[in-house]
């Protein structure tokens, strides 16, 4: 008998309550390494798939190989979606193609499409030479659709019953056939062309007594949804509507898979790394850096710091206006940052908050023009406030009347332009077809810039010069 194994730490006080345990990790590697692999199997036996992807990712490329092997003959194929692509390759090249292909047949077809939209062209015919022909089918017309549309998203098990049915004929049939998908959530009602007429969910199905026509519990309401969507109008509906489930429907209206809230999940949480990535200047080549090869990860971050190096000199252009006045009081090159700071700060706020309020629609055109104004004021109540605090610590420090009333001026100027551009530039970058998450903040580091250091040092100028 395996003895207890306490891999995980689930007590308030720990700080990854539901992660895995790093003296764990470090037992797991141990034993990988000592050979062990009866020890590796008891320590890993009862991991859940989610918890053994994030133990593949910890280890180091050697030990994962080792930790394959060890478990090939109970490799746990939910593991796969759940890997970091780099990982993912590491682990295919550990399993070998026929392996590969065996684990990627058990998974649902959402998922088995998932994966392989991640493999080279050459890696994915190597895989689909191994899969029996069914699956290899539904994995080309999965990646027949396009990247971010619903039908890539979609899962093409589900079951569908027609609407003359009675609740225990719908029981009986789900009893009896064997492709059950493994997670439902509804059973979809359908006419004889295989239209969706709407959907029961489980509870009420099993709440209802068998007599009952499937047609008389049928919930119309569920829009189905169509192969082109795109997942994040996906993602919105189901927030909206608070779905679990969805139809997915052909041009021709025909129910042909289902979208459930599992990978809704999985679409917010990737559209908000992304959007949290472009905010800091990483593309999306960069999202698994953590495992990607040193040239890769630096050359996709190159462009971004270009455009920053040059919207710097274009910020320190400004700065040379006033050389001769920089060098007559040494005073302003001390308190010009603090100008440019605050008003990259502020803008950022704000700017943070546009980016998520479009991303979830909550800014739209209806609603620009009162969102914009509010913005402006907070703004200017924030310069307002700060304008008084610098001034004072100015006037302490320098003892310079002339120079605080400066960069008062300019603080208060700097902190209501940054609000408002904060609103701006993301709303008119999206109004163009451009996504304000990835180079709004080039564009507001520049203004609050620009606008700092030629108000402050303009304003020192005319009062203090």
């Amino acid at each position: 008998m395996a003895e207890p194994v306490a891999h995980r730490q689930i007590a308030p006080e720990t700080e990854e309550a539901f992660g895995l345990d790093a003296a764990f990790v470090d037992e797991v590697a141990a034993a990988l390494r000592a050979d062990n692999k009866q020890r590796v199997r008891d320590l890993v036996g009862d991991l859940h798939y989610a918890d053994m992807a994030d133990l593949l990712e910890r280890l180091d490329a050697e030990d994962r190989r080792l930790l394959v092997e060890s478990i090939r003959d109970d490799f746990n194929p939910d593991v796969l979606p759940e890997l970091a692509e780099e990982v993912r390759d590491e682990v295919m090249n550990a399993l070998g193609f026929e392996d590969f292909a065996a684990a990627l047949d058990q998974l649902d077809s959402d998922d088995a499409v998932y994966v392989a939209s991640k493999l080279t062209a050459e890696e994915r015919a190597q895989v689909a030479a191994r899969m029996p022909q069914a699956s290899r089918m539904l994995i080309e017309q999965g990646l027949a659709y396009a990247e971010d549309s619903a039908g890539r998203l979609m899962q093409r098990e589900f079951v569908a019953v027609p609407n003359y049915w009675t609740v225990g004929e719908t029981i009986d049939y789900m009893r009896a056939v064997q492709n059950l998908p493994e997670k439902f959530y509804v059973v979809f009602v359908v006419d004889p062309r295989n239209r969706p007429q709407g959907q029961v969910e489980l509870s009420r199905l099993l709440r209802s007594k068998r007599p009952e026509r499937m047609k008389d519990l049928t919930d119309e309401d569920v829009e189905p949804i169509a192969l082109d969507l795109d997942r994040e109008d996906v993602a919105f509906l189901f927030k909206q509507r608070n779905l679990v489930s969805a139809p997915v429907v052909d041009k021709s209206g025909r129910l042909v898979g289902q979208i459930t809230i599992d990978d809704i999940v999985d679409v917010i949480e990737e559209e908000a790394e992304e959007d949290i990535l472009k905010m800091a200047g990483v593309g999306n080549a960069d999202v698994s850096s953590l495992y990607s090869a040193i040239i890769r990860t630096a050359s996709s971050r190159f462009p971004w710091l270009a455009i920053n190096l040059v919207t710097a000199f274009v910020a320190s252009s400004v700065v040379g206006l006033y050389e001769d006045s920089i060098a007559k009081l040494a005073a302003l090159a001390v308190l010009m940052p603090i100008v440019a700071g605050m008003g990259g700060n502020a803008g950022t706020q704000t700017l943070a908050t546009a980016v998520r309020a479009l991303a979830t629609r909550d800014l739209n055109a209806s609603n620009a023009l009162r969102v914009t104004g509010r913005e402006l004021f907070v703004g200017m109540i924030n310069g307002l406030l700060f304008a008084t605090i610098v001034g004072a610590m100015a006037w302490l420090w320098f003892e310079d009347i002339f120079l605080s009333l400066a960069i008062a001026g300019a603080m208060m100027i700097n902190l209501t332009v940054a609000g408002f551009a904060g609103i701006m530039i993301p709303l008119t970058l999206n109004k163009f077809g451009a996504d304000p998450a990835a180079s709004a903040g080039v564009f507001l580091t520049t203004v609050t810039d620009i606008v700092g250091f030629f108000t402050f040092l303009g304003l020192a100028t005319l009062i203090v010069l």
